[in-house]
């Protein structure tokens, strides 16, 4: 498995493009391999027969452990090189000699004959069993016990794996929630002026919010940093990522110097972006170096919501739908589009009231459409 970028420990197998005995060629792709979100074509490194894959497809493997062996067809393989997990009562040889396939290994599960006999008759699925034997094997007390846990649970239509995009997402979200202490700010933004900019240019509301964050990060620096260790590092580029839901997950793609791009550039890199990741064709520097993110579930009809922050970032801005309502101002009543934002903050790094400036700035430069051209912050800020 190699190491794709700096912070990579493992990569998920997605799919071969070969199989076990076939002649492979130098410099031919020969696995798909996903690290962080992004896919890979690993190459063929030496022209050979693919003697044997060690990683089935779906599977989670550390940085440098053997996924496949190529070798010349008659080379002998010693045991050493066959790195794959099996059940105690599969000897090595079976794999080398190919008398048992290599999924067939990765099935089979430890457990005693009675075990089995009696996971037959209950129809247990004894992968699903937490053996308490000797080594972790399943006994039949194992299976008894499993089957009257489950008689009382709600039956199972599907099991999904939580392997690639989803994994990591769970892990770098489940990071966030247990280091960073999130509070919230929430404000109401009036969407008069930027609803009819919208129809006038034909820009998403996303769009114009990426231009408007980046112009208050310029503003508010902190709200641009990272906490490293015992230190704060406050970030020189402004790169907004935009979080785009695909249907094997959350991706981030980042619109690197969001502050210097005109709002018609940002439009056009973000709806290349997007289309990447629908497709799947996001690259490594697509999904890397943010410093702020904004994630947008208004088009889901969702008024309100409370993102967690991507790390190792800062903050985060969710972005509610737009929706007309009653305001009142200036002693009238009047019906406007307005929008709820929420910024969620790290609080080791910032404070309740430097993050609700930030926001205020957000919402004033989004009110008078400051962010339609680089000339920044409204005089008034």
């Amino acid at each position: 498995m190699p190491k794709l970028s700096l912070t990579m420990k493992e990569g998920t197998v997605v799919q071969w493009f070969r199989k076990e005995g076939e002649t492979v060629q130098k410099g031919e792709p020969l696995v798909e391999v996903l690290s962080e979100k992004v896919t890979y074509d690993v190459e063929v490194p030496e022209s050979g027969v693919l003697r044997k894959i060690l990683a089935i497809e779906g599977s989670n493997v550390p940085v440098d452990q053997a996924i496949g062996i190529i070798a010349a067809a008659d080379e002998p393989i010693a045991e050493a090189e066959v790195s794959v997990s099996v059940s105690p009562d599969l000897k090595i040889e079976e794999v080398l000699t190919g008398t048992v396939k290599l999924d067939e290994a990765r099935e089979r599960v430890p457990a005693s004959p009675a075990a089995k006999r009696l996971a037959k008759e209950l129809g247990v699925d004894l992968k699903e069993v937490k053996g308490t034997g000797p080594d972790g094997r399943i006994v039949e007390e194992d299976v008894r016990r499993f089957a009257e846990q489950t008689a009382l649970m709600p039956r199972v239509r599907e099991i999904i794996p939580l392997t690639g995009i989803r994994r990591t997402t769970a892990e770098r979200l489940s990071l966030s929630a247990r280091t960073a202490p999130h509070s919230t700010v929430i404000m109401e933004a009036d969407m008069s002026n930027a609803a009819r900019l919208r129809e006038e240019m034909q820009l998403s509301y996303t769009e114009m919010l990426v231009k408007t964050v980046a112009a208050a990060l310029r503003k508010h620096s902190i709200l641009n940093a990272t906490l490293d260790g015992e230190k704060i590092r406050v970030f020189e580029d402004i790169n907004v990522g935009v979080a785009v839901a695909t249907e094997n997950g959350l991706v981030v793609p980042v619109i690197r110097n969001a502050d210097r791009k005109s709002l018609k550039e940002t439009a056009s890199i973000l709806k290349e972006l997007v289309e990447k990741a629908v497709q799947g064709k996001l690259t490594k520097e697509d999904l890397t170096g943010g410093t702020f993110t904004i994630t947008n579930l208004g088009m889901y009809g969702v008024d309100l919501f409370i993102p967690i922050i991507n790390p190792p970032e800062t903050a985060i801005l969710g972005l509610g739908r737009v929706v007309e309502k009653p305001v009142a101002a200036n002693g009238q009543v009047k019906v406007k589009p307005v929008m709820q934002l929420s910024l969620v903050y790290d609080h080791r790094i910032v404070d309740g009231a430097p993050a609700a400036k930030f926001l205020q700035t957000v919402r004033q430069i989004l009110e008078t459409n400051a962010f339609k051209d680089n000339s920044g912050l409204p005089p008034s800020l």
